[in-house]
Parts: structure tokens; sequence; C-alpha cells
């Protein structure tokens, strides 16, 4: 709920000052679950302004953030108790630093006095900060209350100016309720960082590649989130195909001539970025989960340029032959500006490349994709065109990832991409409804949605209007297929399922169970229609 202002702006405590700097850093919206080493934590709470999430689990806490952080563009933030606290989001930590998302997670730790000694305290790890360490891209313990200012500060500098993903603050439980000096005016958020640009030398040796190329190609991932505009505008300058990593989905209206989709996968658009004399990589790792779990990379043929704000991904999987380490809009609207315009014929020959080889992607889906791809588009007319598609690991979001087209950035939030875990989607969901106007669907399995399915208790108490939509095949369907493949004896795949729709309304959700792709529509709009989540149960074929 949203906090009343009356805190005391005198002698304000630790807890107070991390309150009021998180809102001086606009963040609105903390997902945690207090406990007995976060009592003095959350007596800052009151009068911040903040509203605080109870997820009912600390990786639902934590996956909340990461589907509020991809839909907003902001900052996620947990708070998270000592010890299990930690332990419990580290899935959804880990999942966030595979795929770049910033999220901001706040953690108590014992005493002091009582770190390192080993005296069994309550929640108490040896090394609490090495849970973390392997997927996080800054920590910090703090050892007093005075450095609260500058390493929130730091974390937030490294959130917004370079390669993003979790931080994690932890902080004694003797600190939180530690005296600052001053006034909660005297705290301030630190200026966000200006992006870098790159030299017009090197802009003018890009441009010049690329004008002159009769093949170039466009490649987007999830650095590029904020650049959709600048993006289209080159890729029509050059005439250029765009192809989108699944990070990038969206970033590019999919409905555009050019715009090729996330089909990075197949045969036909792998040979058309091979064959290209030019290849522009623009915040894109060219890594095996951009290309649905085809192992080998690309063998260029032509020249490559990358673009991306962390230096050590612009020789990640491939050597490129121009490197650009610098803000991949900055970097997209000043090649636009310096490029020659292809004109009118080029393009219209470029866009009908993208046609056909779209239709050409068709022929090579892999077995089982036919009989679902009814359900694919009944998805696509039941999501509005602004909405978010926010998908689990499961069988229907491995074919929306390819052949369901979405308009505008931070459309598609999905776990299908790196880290890869299972139970991601409703919790994300949930985080990407409460941080943004759009329309939301969640898309998950019968399986994942066991991994946190008590977070539609949260749904219900947001009084979201989310259709969360399972997709039960009666198990681990694509491991079960895999192992068919395989020639392995099936074993661990084929799951006792409960009554979803029965489990929903104990909740005190709606829910409801169709058969037919036909029904997808109707029931949707019914879900948005209502004061609360609503679990469509999908009957897989």
């Amino acid at each position: 709920m949203h906090t009343a202002e009356h805190q005391d702006p005198q002698n304000p405590s630790c807890a107070q000052v991390l309150m009021h700097l998180l809102r001086q850093y606009d963040v609105d919206t903390v997902f945690g679950i207090p406990g007995v080493h976060t009592i003095e934590l959350y007596r800052g709470l009151p009068g911040s302004g903040l509203t605080h999430i109870t997820p009912r689990h600390e990786q639902g806490a934590a996956f909340m953030a990461d589907g509020y952080a991809r839909a907003s563009g902001n900052p996620g933030v947990c708070f998270l108790i000592t010890g299990p606290g930690v332990t419990n989001a580290a899935t959804a930590m880990a999942q966030a630093y595979s795929d770049s998302i910033p999220m901001l997670v706040i953690s108590a730790v014992n005493r002091r006095e009582d770190l390192g000694m080993g005296r069994g305290r309550l929640h108490e790890l040896p090394r609490q900060q090495d849970v973390s360490r392997g997927f996080c891209i800054w920590q910090h313990a703090l050892t007093s209350a005075q450095q609260l200012p500058e390493v929130l500060a730091r974390a937030f500098q490294l959130m917004r100016g370079g390669r993003p993903g979790p931080v994690h603050i932890e902080i004694p439980i003797d600190l939180f309720p530690a005296p600052m000096p001053g006034q909660l005016t005297d705290y301030r958020a630190a200026p966000a960082p200006s992006l870098p640009g790159t030299e017009s030398n090197t802009i003018a040796t890009a441009a010049d590649w690329l004008s002159s190329a009769e093949k170039p190609v466009i490649l987007l991932g999830g650095g590029a989130q904020r650049c959709g505009k600048a993006a289209t505008e080159l890729a029509e300058k050059l005439a250029a195909p765009v192809f989108e990593s699944l990070a990038a989905k969206g970033i590019v209206d999919e409905r555009h001539p050019l715009c090729g989709g996330a089909n990075l996968s197949f045969a036909c658009v792998r040979e058309r970025i091979e064959s290209a004399d030019v290849v522009l990589a623009v915040g894109t790792e060219l890594a095996e989960t951009d290309r649905n779990l085809v192992r080998e990379n690309y063998q260029f043929r032509g020249k490559l340029i990358r673009v991306d704000i962390d230096p050590a991904q612009l020789v990640c999987n491939a050597q490129p032959d121009l490197a650009i380490c610098a803000d991949a809009g900055i970097t997209l609207a000043s090649l636009t500006d310096a490029v020659t315009d292809s004109g009118e014929p080029r393009r219209q020959s470029a866009a009908a490349e993208v046609e056909s080889l779209l239709h050409a992607c068709r022929t090579e889906w892999w077995p089982g994709s036919e009989e679902r791809l009814p359900w694919v588009q009944a998805l696509r007319d039941a999501l509005p065109a602004e909405g978010i598609l926010v998908t689990d690991s499961t069988q229907l979001a491995y074919n929306t990832n390819h052949a369901l087209p979405l308009y505008q950035a931070r459309s598609h939030i999905t776990c299908t991409t790196g880290y890869g875990t299972l139970g991601f989607a409703l919790p994300a969901a949930i985080g990407a409804a409460l941080a943004s106007p759009r329309p939301v669907i969640g898309l998950i399995g019968d399986g994942g949605i066991m991994f946190t399915l008590g977070e539609l208790a949260a749904a219900v108490e947001q009084k979201l209007a989310l259709p969360i939509l399972v997709w039960n095949n009666s198990g681990y369907g694509e491991i079960r297929d895999f192992m068919d493949e395989a020639e392995v004896e099936q074993e661990g795949v084929n799951l006792h399922a409960p009554d979803f729709v029965t489990l929903a309304r104990a909740f005190g959700a709606e829910g409801c169970r169709i058969d037919r792709p036909e029904q997808l529509s109707e029931a949707v709009a019914e879900a948005f229609a209502r004061k609360g989540p609503t679990l469509i149960e999908l009957t897989a074929p």
C-alpha cells in the first residue's frame, strides 16, 4: 500500500535515509517479505512514499522486481532478510544478471560484531556476500551508516551508466536504526551519468562501410532497448533488414517491412546474415540464447561492426572489424546522420527480401509447431497492440518467440533467454503490471507455474487485471520431446497437475479452461475487465 507522509525529517535513522534516497532515485515500488532481521528497516517505510508489495517467496520478490525493471526501464528493488531471504532470491537474481536487468537488492546481514564469528546466530551464513558474488555487477556491505549515500549513488550509477545487472547491498541489522547526521532533506540523489558517445572518425568509418554495402544487415540485442526509433530510421536509410535477438523482440515494430523479427535460429536468416557484406550488431552478445539454442555461431563473410556499452562484449563470440564502445542510442543516431540514403527502390527490394525470408522460416519450424501456431495467432489477436507479453520456459512460448509479432520495445519479457529458469512468468508479469499502465499477459506452463504458484495471492491482493495463461501439456513437454528425440526413456517429465481452475478460485482469482484457440480472445477480454487476476488454462493439443 502507499504510505502517508509522516516521517520526522529531524534525526533520521539509516533506514529512513535509505527510503528517502530511494524515492530521490525515482523508485516508487519495493518488493519484499519482512522478517525479524528487517523490523527496523521497515520502520523507515511509513511516510516514505514507497509502495511495498509482499510476495509469497523471496524468489517471487526478485522475479517481480525483474519484471518491473523490464517493463519500466528503471531498477527493480527488493528487500530481503538475512540468509534464507538471499538464498531464496538467488535464482531470480541470476536470471536478471544473465539478461542485464537492473535490480537493487537490499538485504540484512547479522550484526557487525557477529560477522565471521560463527556463533550460530539466526539466519547466519559464514560469508553471505559470497552467495551473490557470481551474479551481481557489484556488491557492498555497509560497515557504517554514513556510507549509505555514497554506496547507493554508486549502485545507481552502475545500473544507469553501463551494462546493467543486479547490485547487492548488505546492511547489518544494527545499522538500520543507527542515527544519520543532518535532516532528511540534506540527502539527495546523485545526477544520472551522461552516456558515452564515440569519436567522429569511428562513426565516419562505420558510416562509409554501411553506405557502400550492397547487402547490409542490422542485428539488435537487449542492449538496444531504448533505440527503436533510431534503429528504424537507420534501417530505412540503409535499406537494411533488421533481425532481433529474443531479448530485443519488439524494439523495431515487427510489422515494419524491414523487420525480420526474432528469427535468428532459422537457417535462411543465418545465411542472409553470414552473406551480408556489412553486419551492424548493436547491444547483442551474439550468443546461442539469441538464436534459440543454435550453438554454432555465425561465420561472417563480410565486415562486422559491433556496438556495446560493455567493452568485454565487443569481442565475445565474434571478433569485430570495428568495435564501438558507446551508448547504442547515441551511436545509432550518429550513424543515421552520417550514412547515405539508399533510396526507395532499394528499400522496396529489401522489404521484399524480408517478406520472402519470413515465409521461408515457416518451412523450418520444428515438429509439433504447426499444431501450436493457431494458438500463437489467437494470442496475438487477444493481446492489445500496446500489450506486454511475459513468457516462461514452456512450449507455446518457444513458438511465440518467433511467430508472434510485437510492436514496441519492452513488449517481450521472457526467461527463455540466458539463464532459462522456470516459474518466472507469473511473478514477472505481476511486476510488469505494477510498473506499466500497458496491458500485460503472462504465459507459463503447467510445470513452471508450480514453482511460483503462491504469487497468485499477491496478484489478488493488488487487484491486478492480469490474465495468466497456463499451457497444460501434462508435464515438462519440451524436455519430454528432447528425450524422445535422443531415444532416452521418458523419466521425470510426465507430471500430475492440480485442477488449476479450482486452485485459482481458492486463491480468490478467477479461473477458466479452454481447449480451442478461437476461445482465447473472449477469455482474455473478460480477464482484462475484472478487478483481479484470471488463470486461463489452455489444453495443449
